[in-house]
């Protein structure tokens, strides 16, 4: 159950059978202390204030109408006209049990909570550039929207991956150029293409130091838009090779994105000229200095002049624009998605308010489609400024991974000495990646944030390896009494000292976490849920004997254990992380 989404319609029920208008929130969310019980809702003084009334008068009519009893065993008015809300013990036992079960039927995480209304979601997340590897400015796009994918998909939802990679425009003349030299004089492609960001480095400067190299480039441009069946052959050889370095990075990152997930650029060429067809008959085309585009007044210059979006160029060319136009139509019209969304930088802010806006303008998204810009900030060095090299140069994002791993291994070399080599590396891959991809992920999406090897490896604080060391204790746990998980099901649970009732709660709202997830598409919440989780576990630790408990209590308290380790678990692999059973 999603407690807090039960409490807002009972309460928000309540409100209206107390005199607020229909529909009014009860705005319910976690108690701020634990003194003020579990969930406070506060909805009481602004629908007082529409009623112009006193808060504490409405606040005692909404809790004489609400039906709480079944749940919460203590219903406090407190100031003004807050609604304290204590759940009943036997409640929280219920409940945990009932998902105790259910947990173990799905296997060593958590069971799923079902979205009341599933959707088709399309998520674009990603998306490099084929003429160059993958650096790290390709990391938030790449992690925060396989974060944003694994929850949807966890939830209910039917996700349709894309990865909209770049291959195709201007720029691959030079590269195509450069790969049809390689074809006729029969050197390997594979070698020269080993490192994609020194073939792109020569082409490039071949394209600006030799006139009869730049002009085969240029006429490479013009063959390949017009569909050169030979042309079109080399940059099927090009993307392929630059394809499996990317594939090499997800394998890496442990993304779930695969080949069949491309969907680049160059597979939207045929459909490039109906959407400016559509545009034109829709009347949202003006001609401007040769080339077509649409102006929309709500977009204007800091002068006050209305800013073109180009569909086509005055030499006849595309732009993005124009293919981004078209895979709306296709993701709606083809993929039937309900949602679409965008996992792309902040920069691109403008882009997609434009994009969107001439989408619906145009009918190719409908009203109850939705089309969302997830935007996130820049990755930072020590200096605050985009990450780079001490030399000033972009950062591969395969040596970043590369390093972590090393940096992952001298730490558990350190922390665990005795564990053998290969066990230590293991942690170590599992550990790296994780603190990589967790140091981001908990960050909201929208800032910057100053990368740091410090700070993400720390078995402190609110790290990857902190959640992962959280795991691999309780795990030494069961290995110490000997105790199988499966020896759990069916337990009774007691909920009776303070620290088991935090940690109860905190275990029965990874549901209403993971849809605040979905909905605002924020991975960050979930990691500061799990933050959170490990704490309550910490403390109950402390105060809690385990397996020196009596027999009854040691049972309900492994239970415990055992789903706080599922929902740990389960919360790091929505992340993308892997999770070790001894550090």
């Amino acid at each position: 159950m999603n407690i807090r989404h039960e409490l807002e319609i009972r309460i928000s029920k309540a409100l209206a059978a107390a005199g607020a208008e229909e529909g009014a929130p009860a705005l319910v969310g976690p108690a701020a202390k634990a003194a003020f019980g579990d969930y406070q809702a506060n909805g009481v003084m602004p629908a007082a204030k529409k009623l112009k009334c006193q808060p504490r008068d409405l606040a005692e009519k909404v809790v004489a109408a609400a039906e709480l009893d079944d749940l919460a065993e203590k219903v406090e008015i407190a100031g003004p006209g807050f609604i304290n809300i204590t759940l009943r013990s036997t409640w929280l036992a219920d409940q945990l049990a009932e998902e105790l079960s259910r947990s173990a039927q799905a296997g060593q995480g958590r069971s799923a909570p079902t979205a009341d209304q599933p959707q088709t979601v399309v998520i674009d997340y990603s998306s490099p550039n084929l003429a160059k590897e993958m650096h790290v400015g390709h990391l938030r796009s790449t992690v925060i929207g396989d974060a944003i994918a694994r929850v949807l998909a966890f939830l209910g939802h039917d996700v349709r991956r894309q990865n909209h990679v770049g291959d195709w425009g201007t720029q691959f003349g030079m590269l195509l150029a450069r790969m049809d030299e390689l074809t006729e004089t029969g050197e390997s492609k594979e070698a020269e293409l080993a490192d994609l960001e020194e073939f792109y480095r020569a082409a490039k400067q071949r394209f600006d130091s030799d006139e009869a190299f730049a002009d085969k480039a240029r006429a490479l441009v013009v063959k390949l838009q017009g569909g050169d069946e030979r042309i079109l052959v080399i940059l099927k050889q090009f993307r392929d090779i630059s394809l499996a370095h990317c594939q090499q990075v997800y394998h890496a990152l442990g993304v779930m994105l695969t080949p069949v997930d491309v969907c680049g650029e160059s597979f939207y060429n045929d459909d490039l000229p109906k959407v400016v067809e559509e545009l034109d008959a829709k009347g949202l085309l003006t001609e401007s200095q040769g080339a077509q585009c649409v102006f929309l007044d709500e977009f204007t210059n800091k002068d006050g002049e209305v800013l073109p979006m180009i569909v086509r160029k005055s030499d006849g060319g595309y732009l993005y624009h124009t293919t981004d136009l078209a895979a709306i139509r296709h993701r709606i019209g083809e993929l039937k998605g309900d949602r679409l969304l965008y996992v792309v930088g902040t920069e691109q802010k403008l882009h997609f308010q434009q994009l969107f806006a001439v989408a619906r303008k145009a009918g190719f998204a409908p009203a109850g489609v939705a089309l969302e810009h997830v935007s996130f900030g820049m990755m930072l060095g020590g200096d605050r400024r985009p990450f780079k090299t001490r030399e000033g140069g972009t950062i591969k994002l395969m040596d970043l991974l590369t390093e972590a791993v090393d940096k992952a291994y001298e730490l558990v070399s350190e922390k665990s000495p005795g564990l053998p080599e290969d066990a230590r590396r293991e942690i170590a891959r599992v550990v790296g990646i994780g603190a990589v991809k967790y140091a981001d992920l908990s960050q909201n999406r929208t800032s910057d944030y100053v990368f740091s090897w410090g700070k993400m490896l720390s078995l402190e604080g609110n790290t990857a390896p902190y959640m992962q060391y959280a795991y691999a204790r309780i795990r030494s746990i069961f290995r110490k009494g000997e105790v199988k998980a499966d020896e759990l099901r069916g337990a009774e649970f007691t909920i009776a000292e303070p620290a088991e009732r935090a940690l109860a709660v905190k275990l029965l709202q990874l549901a209403e976490t993971l849809q605040a997830v979905a909905g605002e598409c924020l991975p960050n919440l979930l990691c500061g849920y799990l933050y959170e989780l490990a704490g309550a576990l910490m403390s109950f630790y402390e105060s809690c004997p385990v397996l020196k408990a009596d027999r009854a209590l040691r049972a309900s308290r492994l239970a415990l254990c055992d789903l706080t380790a599922r929902t740990i678990r389960c919360g790091l692999d929505l992340l993308g992380i892997e999770t070790v059973e001894q550090m």
